[in-house]
């Protein structure tokens, strides 16, 4: 999923009544203590029974799975607000992973299930959530299968930027994960990622400041070139036009 949400990794806006989804959601990990998880260390674990949901408070978590000879998928990222497990599988389908350090509260499945079962508003919520992160496994099937590299990477700044928590200030914008996680999210090499970056800047549309940093010049020639012209609404399943 791309930055699940793509925003999947975002909680869903709306509910039919109203209420913002995210907000009503994150309302039932308040009453468990937030824990400090370490840059690099695993939250759960692919094959681990899903006894406990996860909501990151603050920080950047990447979701992946090993196949083949060890090779890393990167499924998506997670950022504060988005929860963590909370499909229907039985087994987690992931490792969760801190990308910098983080703060995540943590709630038993059952209790999440009973919580939602006991509101009006917290159904619709949970139903608009599921169908983010399908529309979110879908646009990232299309990222896969159908745009070249410059695509790929152009979609991912702009997902990024259009993040709530991210808005770039005065063009610059951060960018928590190293460009192997990028890289291994797009399903890119290291190198690939690196030698566009360096085109992208050439064209004077994105320019790398320091490590982490990408200061976008041309917002509008980078949608352009991610090939996305249109998307899904983050208020349904839907596809809208962005232009």
């Amino acid at each position: 999923m791309l930055m699940q949400t793509n925003h999947a990794f975002e909680n869903a806006e709306k509910t039919s009544q109203g209420v913002h989804a995210g907000q009503s959601l994150s309302s039932i990990f308040l009453t468990s203590a937030a824990e400090t998880v370490p840059a690099g260390k695993a939250i759960c674990w692919e094959g681990d029974k899903v006894k406990h949901l996860f909501q990151v408070e603050e920080g950047v978590v990447r979701l992946h799975r090993i196949i083949g000879e060890g090779r890393r998928v990167i499924t998506a990222f997670h950022f504060a607000g988005d929860l963590i497990g909370a499909s229907l599988q039985n087994d987690f389908l992931f490792t969760a992973e801190a990308v910098t350090e983080c703060k995540i509260r943590r709630i038993s499945r059952k209790n999440f299930h009973e919580e939602i079962a006991r509101s009006d508003a917290l159904g619709p919520a949970y139903i608009s959530l599921l169908c983010q992160e399908a529309a979110a496994a879908h646009e990232q099937m299309v990222l896969l299968s159908k745009k070249n590299a410059e695509e790929r990477l152009c979609s991912f700044i702009v997902k990024l930027a259009s993040r709530r928590n991210s808005q770039p200030r005065q063009g610059l914008l951060r960018v928590p994960m190293n460009r192997q996680d990028i890289a291994d999210h797009l399903g890119l090499t290291i190198e690939t990622v690196s030698r566009t970056i360096t085109k992208l800047a050439s064209r004077n549309i994105v320019i790398p400041e320091g490590r982490h940093d990408l200061r976008i010049v041309n917002l509008a020639r980078l949608t352009q070139l991610s090939g996305d012209a249109d998307d899904f609404s983050e208020d349904s399943c839907h596809r809208v036009n962005l232009h």
